[in-house]
């Protein structure tokens, strides 16, 4: 049976998946009220918001975005866009960050998202209260924010939005004898342009989509890089100022670093583009029957909701997606759940099917720290909620598209952005050449 009494659901965080719960909450009035987004910053776009600042800002608060100056998408706006909301179809297909900052800024004008955004807000706590009412125990949400001047307020929510993403909290793996490095230690959140490398020898740690990018740019600026991974060497070409080595494995005691091979070598820098850590500071995972560690959350029913509280969501954190559409899946299976129109199985059920899915995971080979990575299953995941929830699914050609550009990053690593595309119908897109 569907709920009668208006929801009141809040949304922590402006940036692309806030965003998109807000606006799915908006277009069911009859359901829930407006939503109120708590935003950190004075602006939407979350981590698409480009700030030269590296560290803390004025008020002591870390630097929350890690876009550096020239960061290109590595997606097609064809395949990035939310299904119902088109980028400008002049843009090239690979767009600088500036682009999609001002087309999150147009999608929430659009969708007339701000009047209900509290920016400046910092969330302190979002804690789940469980009441009896009438004999039937139900859980509303106390969210206590403070304001920029410290004001703080306790707001009270029948279900939250973790849209705050996973990009902010750096994630540098134990070393041995990193702190016998003379030079310079960075990791990629910390990096915006690559002029100040000139010169210098670079060893960059990571070679997913910012270690290459970051390697070509300060290759290109004259830096000697050594690009080191564990993954077999790659054959595209590289840039010239570009080599490649095993993983960095130790710093010796005089500063030279030891790789797997067995070489060692000396740097000026060390970058680690070695991702980052799950960390939500307003939580208390064991409030929430979770374990909250640095590369993985569990138990999340659908990668989204605990168990033990099944009115809270986290909204893409899910790794190696594509973002858009997967947030737009999410909020939409999310609000079906809130709604009625979705039933859950029982909690030791829910706990049950997430144990074997890890297993399962773990079985195959998968590693730990690798377990919220769905890129191959992705498609069958947003397929699934869709089909339960009764939304239009994603249309095959983005599946289609976005393998087709993964293909072409693995043939030719600088030239795969100089291709424009166009989506001609929901099974096929054209390429033409820019």
């Amino acid at each position: 049976m569907l709920t009668t009494m208006l929801q009141r659901v809040a949304v922590v965080g402006a940036g692309a998946a806030g965003l998109c719960a807000a606006r799915h909450i908006l277009a069911r009035p009859s359901i829930f009220t407006s939503p109120v987004v708590f935003e950190l910053s004075g602006e939407v776009g979350g981590t698409w918001c480009y700030d030269e600042r590296v560290g803390s800002d004025e008020k002591g608060r870390p630097i929350h975005s890690s876009m550096y100056r020239d960061l290109r998408t590595n997606l097609p706006k064809e395949v990035m866009m939310f299904p119902d909301f088109p980028f400008d179809a002049q843009l090239s297909s690979f767009l600088p960050h500036q682009e999609v900052q001002r087309y999150l800024d147009q999608y929430c004008q659009n969708f007339k998202i701000q009047p209900h955004i509290r920016f400046n807000s910092t969330v302190e706590r979002v804690k789940p209260v469980v009441m009896s009412t009438d004999g039937r125990e139900k859980t509303v949400w106390e969210v206590t924010s403070s304001d920029s001047s410290g004001c703080q307020k306790t707001d009270r929510f029948d279900a939250v939005f973790i849209c705050s993403g996973h990009y902010s909290d750096p994630h540098i793996p134990n070393i041995p004898g990193l702190e016998n490095f003379r030079g310079k230690v960075l990791h990629s959140h910390s990096y915006r342009y690559p002029e100040p490398f000139s010169g210098q020898s670079v060893v960059v740690l990571g070679a997913k989509a910012s270690g290459l990018d970051i390697s070509i740019e300060m290759a290109k600026a004259g830096a000697q890089v050594t690009l080191s991974h564990g993954y077999p060497p790659f054959t595209f070409p590289l840039h010239p100022g570009i080599q490649q080595c095993s993983s960095l494995v130790a710093v010796e005691d005089d500063g030279r670093v030891r790789f797997q091979d067995g070489s060692v070598g000396e740097a000026d820098v060390l970058m680690f583009c070695t991702g980052y850590n799950f960390k939500y500071p307003y939580l208390d995972g064991q409030d929430l029957g979770l374990e909250i560690q640095n590369q993985l959350i569990s138990p999340l029913y659908r990668f989204m909701m605990p168990p033990a509280f099944p009115s809270i969501f986290f909204i893409g954190i899910c790794k190696l997606i594509c973002p858009f559409p997967n947030f737009n899946c999410q909020v939409q299976f999310a609000l079906a759940v809130l709604d009625g129109s979705v039933s859950l199985p029982p909690r030791a059920q829910m706990e049950d099917d997430i144990r074997r899915e890890l297993q399962e995971k773990l079985d195959r080979g998968v590693q730990h720290r690798h377990l919220m990575k769905i890129q191959l299953e992705q498609w069958d995941y947003c397929q699934d909620l869709a089909s339960c929830a009764g939304f239009p699914p994603l249309p095959p050609v983005i599946r289609s598209l976005y393998e087709e550009v993964w293909r072409q990053r693995g043939i030719h690593l600088e030239n795969y952005r100089k291709v424009n595309y166009k989506l001609v119908s929901d099974t096929r897109w054209e390429a033409v050449s820019s």
